[in-house]
């Protein structure tokens, strides 16, 4: 995810804490183990949410990505920023790959991932699902190891998103692809704003870049087929549904759909493919 040391690739305090002591993944709005926003059926904004629709949101966001990057039955996988690794038992159970990588740089987090996943990891062993520390800008893998590159929620935090495109281009196969999804802020200026709204953001944890920052990169790394959706839509109003019970008006996580109702923030996908 970032830094510690100035360096492209090290760990910044910030998620050190959050993803470390802090274990972003126990709070209760991250039902589930997985840690992203999620992608809310119109459904979900009937009625009180239950844990159950809010881990299927999260799930979904998840089948949201790897759905564009289909068919990946037999496929080698990489997820950059895998967290608990449940997003990675989740492609590995449904979209049929060889071999599912989650990478990423917290080892308190690899740690977990280990731990939640304990009973795939005896069944299928490392041949078929692994957990490897490293950064987004420094892959610890040869060139062409992978048929599909994805991450979930968290492009957000990469210190550098030429240096992550760079590496997804090279550990991508031809023919291969490769899926992010995150929030990116659609107007530079508006990092001041968001920083206001937003805890995360004053904090340093998030980084407000828009997602042109992202495709750009991707096409200067030789990847063609650029694509930036924006799914806020199908994120805000269903996270901010979700919180509805929890938070109050006005406090900081809700403050979510409301740099979006603004134009400060939105969440989108963006894919490229190796030629």
């Amino acid at each position: 995810m970032t830094q510690a040391d100035d360096r492209p690739g090290g760990m910044r305090a910030t998620v050190r804490e959050t993803y470390g002591p802090a274990d972003l993944s126990s709070a209760p709005v991250f039902a589930g183990g997985f840690i992203n926003f999620g992608y809310w059926r119109p459904e979900d904004l009937d009625g009180t949410p239950t844990v159950d629709d809010r881990v299927r949101s999260q799930q979904d966001l998840y089948r949201r990505v790897l759905d564009t990057a289909k068919p990946l039955g037999g496929a080698r996988l990489l997820e950059v920023g895998c967290g608990l690794g449940v997003g990675c038992a989740l492609a590995l159970a449904e979209y049929g790959p060889a071999l599912v990588t989650g990478m990423d740089i917290h080892p308190q987090q690899l740690e977990r991932a280990r731990r939640a996943n304990a009973d795939l990891l005896e069944e299928d062993g490392p041949e078929r699902l692994r957990f490897v520390r490293g950064a987004a800008e420094r892959m610890p893998f040869e060139d062409g190891d992978f048929d599909c590159v994805y991450s979930v929620e968290a492009a957000q935090h990469f210190d550098d998103l030429s240096l992550f495109a760079a590496e997804a281009a090279r550990v991508l196969r031809p023919g291969g692809r490769a899926a992010v999804t995150s929030f990116f802020a659609p107007d530079p200026a508006a990092a001041p704003r968001l920083a206001e709204l937003l805890d995360t953001f004053a904090e340093g944890l998030d980084i407000a870049r828009p997602p042109t920052e992202l495709t750009d990169a991707l096409t200067r790394s030789g990847l063609t087929g650029v694509r930036c959706e924006s799914i806020g839509s199908s994120v805000w109003p269903g996270w901010d549904h979700w919180l509805s019970d929890q938070w109050k008006p006005g406090t900081w996580p809700r403050n979510f759909l409301h740099a979006w109702e603004q134009g400060l923030l939105d969440y989108y996908v963006i894919t490229a493919m190796r030629p």
